[in-house]
C-alpha cells in the first residue's frame, strides 16, 4: 500500500462539506457566479493565455524589423519585462523556474531596443546571467533566428532549409506534412528566411555584442559537431553541409518555382484574423518572411496580419503583454463542463447561448489534416477564434462533450455536429491507437533531430490527455466504428501506464494531468483486467498529495521525470487529482476529503482561487502556458462532481 504524504489519515475527519452541505453549496455558487458575469455577449468564454516573456520581447524584435517604432508600447513592455526578470539576473521560462538563456537574451535585447541602457544595473545583472550560461552564440536555433533578422547572428551560423522541399510530391517519405502542425507552418516561413537572409540594420549602440563570450569577429559560427557519430544529428549535420554547398552554386534550378510555391503556402494559410494557425510563432515568422521578400506593410497580407495582432494583446495603461494564442473554443467549453458539472441546468440560458456560439465555430472546411485523410468530411473545433486549416482532436472533443451536456431548442443541429465531429475523430486515430492533437501518425522519429527541434517540437505524437478526451466523446457515440475504436484506444492507454502507475500529461502539467485524465475513462470502461492499473494510479495519488491536502507538479518534471507529482499545490492540478480519485471510487477517502477542504479553504470570497504557477504546456521543456481561468473551471468540476457524489450517496 503506497503511503499518503498526509498525517493521520488513520482518522476519519469529515470535511467542510460533509459538516455543512451549506459551505459547498456557496462556494460553488460563488464561482458559477463568476464565470457567469463573464460570459461575452456573443456567448462565449476567453480568458488570458499567458507565457514567458519572451513573446512579448519577440514583439518588439519583429516591430523594428517590420520597420514600425512604438515608443508608448515599448515603455509599457519595458515595465512588464523589468517586472518578470529573476534575482539571478535571468528571466524564466515558468513561475518558480530557474532563468532561461533563450527568454533572457530575447527579453535583454528588447530591453536595448526600447532603450533602456546597458549600464542600468539590471541589464548587467542580466548580461553576467547570459554569459554565465555560454552567451547569446549557445542559444537555441529560433533566438538566433530572431537576432539574425536584426543583424545580431551570423546566417552562416544558422541550419539550412532549401525551398526546394516544397517540390517534393505528398507521396514523398518526407514533405513538409511529416512536421507536426506548428512546425510546419514556421518551417515554411524559414524556408524563404533563410534564402533570402535579411538583416533590418540597427544602430550599434542598440546591438547586443556584450552578449557574446569573445568579440564579434572571432567567433566560429559554424554549427557545433554531432555529440555520436553516425547517428541522425550527424547525418542532418552532413546534409546541412551540402545544402550550403548548394547555396554557393550560381544556378539554382527550381529556385524560382520553389519560393513561389512557399510564398502561395504561406499566404493561402493566412487565417480570416490575419493570423497564421493562430498562433504566435508562425505568425511572427510568416509575417518577417513576406517582409524579406519586399512585400511593403500596406500590402493586404501584411496588414491584415498586423491588425490580427491587436486582438491577441492584453495591454492597460502601464503593461502591455502579447499572447501566444486565444484559447477560446477551450475556455467556452471547460465552462460550460463546469457549470454543468456543478448544477447549472441544462437548459440554462447561459449554456444554451454557448451552445449556439459553438455551432457556429465548428470547422466545416478542409485544412492541411486532409493530406493524409483524403476523404474524410470536416467536422472539427478549432482553439482559437479562427482556425480553419488546424482543429485539433482535444478541442473537437471537449467541445462536443460540452454540447451534449445542454438541452438545447435545435436538437437536431446539435446531433447533426456531434456526428460530423464523431467521424472526424474516428478518422484521425494514429495507428497506435492514440490521438495526436493535430494530425494521424505524425510520429515520424527520424525528425526529432533536426537541428530546429532544439526547441520547436516537430512531431505531433499521441497522448493520453488527448486519448482519454476522444474515448470519452466516443463513449457517448452509437457510431458504427466508436467501439472498436475504443477499443484500441483503451489497449493503447494501458501500454502508456508507468511503472508507478501515473500517466504522462503532454498538454497540462504534467504526470498529475494524465493520471486525472485517464483514470475516469479506465473506470468508465469497467474492465475486470484495469482494476490493478486503476488501484496503482489512486495510489500514486494519495502517495502524491501534499500535507495541505492539495496536488501540485512543477513544469521541471518535463525535464526530471523525479519531480514528477511534487510541487507546491494550486487549484488546477488539485482538481485534476480529485476528479480521477472521484472516477474511481474515491468520495469517501481521507485523500478526496482533504482535497476537498483544500480547495474550500483556497477560494477567495469572490468565489475564484488565485494561482500563479504554470500548469499548460506548449512544448515540454522549452515552452509553458498559464490559463487563467484554469484556477476556476477546474475546481468547480472537482466541487460540483464531489456534490454529485454525496447526493448518490445520501439517495
Amino acid at each position: 500500500m503506497v503511503s499518503v504524504l498526509i498525517p493521520n489519515l488513520t482518522r476519519k475527519i469529515p470535511s467542510f462539506a460533509e459538516r455543512d452541505a451549506d459551505v459547498l453549496a456557496k462556494a460553488i455558487g460563488r464561482t458559477q457566479e463568476v464565470l457567469l458575469q463573464h460570459q461575452a455577449s456573443d456567448g462565449y468564454w476567453v480568458a488570458e493565455l499567458e507565457s514567458d516573456a519572451s513573446v512579448s520581447a519577440g514583439y518588439v524584435v519583429l516591430m523594428r524589423f517590420m520597420g514600425i517604432t512604438q515608443p508608448e508600447r515599448e515603455a509599457k513592455i519595458v515595465r512588464f519585462l523589468k517586472s518578470q526578470q529573476l534575482p539571478d539576473g535571468g528571466w524564466y521560462s515558468y513561475p518558480g523556474g530557474h532563468g532561461n538563456l533563450d527568454v533572457s537574451v530575447q527579453a535583454y535585447f528588447a530591453l536595448k531596443l526600447a532603450g533602456v541602457p546597458a549600464d542600468e544595473p539590471l541589464m548587467g545583472r542580466a548580461r553576467a546571467f547570459i554569459l554565465s550560461q555560454g552567451g547569446a552564440r549557445e542559444t537555441h536555433t529560433f533566438t538566433r533566428i530572431l537576432i539574425a533578422l536584426l543583424g545580431q547572428f551570423k546566417w552562416e551560423g544558422l541550419p539550412s532549409l532549401p525551398p526546394e522541399l516544397m517540390l517534393l510530391p505528398d507521396w514523398s517519405p518526407l514533405t513538409i506534412y511529416e512536421f507536426a502542425s506548428w512546425a510546419r507552418a514556421t518551417i515554411v516561413d524559414l524556408m524563404v528566411i533563410l534564402t533570402v537572409k535579411p538583416v533590418c540594420p540597427i544602430p550599434e549602440s542598440l546591438g547586443i555584442a556584450e552578449l557574446y563570450a569573445q568579440p564579434w569577429d572571432e567567433i566560429d559560427w559554424s554549427l557545433p559537431p554531432a555529440e555520436k557519430r553516425l547517428s541522425w544529428e550527424e547525418f542532418y549535420l552532413t546534409l546541412d553541409k551540402l545544402f550550403k554547398a548548394y547555396e554557393r552554386l550560381p544556378f539554382k534550378p527550381g529556385r524560382k518555382r520553389a519560393m513561389q510555391e512557399a510564398v502561395d503556402w504561406i499566404i493561402d494559410h493566412q487565417e480570416a484574423d490575419g493570423s497564421w494557425g493562430g498562433i504566435m510563432l508562425p505568425w511572427v515568422y510568416s509575417l518577417a518572411a513576406l517582409k524579406s521578400l519586399g512585400y511593403p506593410l500596406d500590402h493586404p497580407v501584411i496588414a491584415k496580419g498586423l491588425a490580427g495582432l491587436e486582438d491577441f494583446i492584453v495591454e492597460d495603461e502601464s503593461t502591455f503583454r502579447l499572447q501566444p494564442a486565444v484559447s477560446v473554443i477551450w475556455d467556452t467549453a471547460l465552462a460550460m463542463t463546469a457549470l454543468s458539472d456543478s448544477g447549472l441546468e441544462a437548459d440554462h440560458p447561459a449554456l444554451v447561448k454557448a451552445s449556439r456560439w459553438l455551432l457556429q465555430k465548428q470547422v466545416t472546411s478542409g485544412g492541411d489534416w486532409q493530406v493524409k485523410n483524403p476523404h474524410t468530411e470536416p467536422g472539427a473545433w478549432s482553439f482559437e477564434f479562427e482556425n480553419q486549416h488546424y482543429p485539433d482532436v482535444d478541442d473537437t472533443a471537449t467541445a462536443s462533450l460540452a454540447l451534449l451536456r445542454v438541452r438545447f431548442p435545435e436538437e437536431e443541429a446539435v446531433q447533426e455536429a456531434i456526428d460530423k465531429a464523431v467521424s472526424w475523430v474516428l478518422a484521425m486515430q494514429s495507428r497506435d491507437g492514440g490521438w495526436a492533437a493535430f494530425d494521424r501518425d505524425n510520429d515520424m522519429q527520424i525528425l526529432a533531430k533536426i537541428p530546429y527541434a532544439d526547441f520547436l517540437t516537430p512531431l505531433d505524437p499521441t497522448s493520453v490527455d488527448v486519448t482519454a478526451h476522444a474515448m470519452e466523446l466516443l463513449a457517448k457515440s452509437s457510431h458504427s466504428g466508436a467501439q472498436a475504436a475504443h477499443r484500441r484506444a483503451l489497449a493503447y492507454l494501458r501500454r502508456q501506464q508507468e511503472a508507478d502507475g501515473s500517466w504522462y500529461g503532454r498538454w497540462g502539467v504534467n504526470y498529475v494531468y494524465g493520471t486525472g485524465a485517464v483514470l475516469p475513462i479506465l473506470c468508465a470502461a469497467a474492465q475486470q483486467e484495469d482494476e490493478d492499473r486503476i488501484r496503482q494510479a489512486v495510489g500514486w495519488l494519495e502517495a502524491h498529495q501534499n500535507e495541505d491536502g492539495g496536488w501540485g507538479e512543477s513544469c521541471a518534471s518535463y525535464e526530471a521525470p523525479s519531480l514528477r507529482g511534487t510541487g507546491p499545490s494550486t487549484p488546477s492540478q488539485t482538481a485534476w487529482a480529485l476528479i480521477g480519485l472521484l472516477s474511481a471510487g474515491e468520495g469517501g477517502s481521507d485523500a478526496v476529503r482533504h482535497g476537498i477542504d483544500y480547495l474550500l479553504r483556497q477560494q477567495l470570497s469572490d468565489g475564484i482561487w488565485e494561482e500563479q504557477p504554470f500548469t499548460g504546456t506548449g512544448f515540454p521543456r522549452a515552452f509553458y502556458l498559464r490559463y487563467h481561468w484554469y484556477r476556476l473551471y477546474f475546481p468547480l468540476m472537482a466541487l460540483g462532481r464531489y456534490r454529485q457524489w454525496l447526493q448518490q450517496k445520501e439517495s
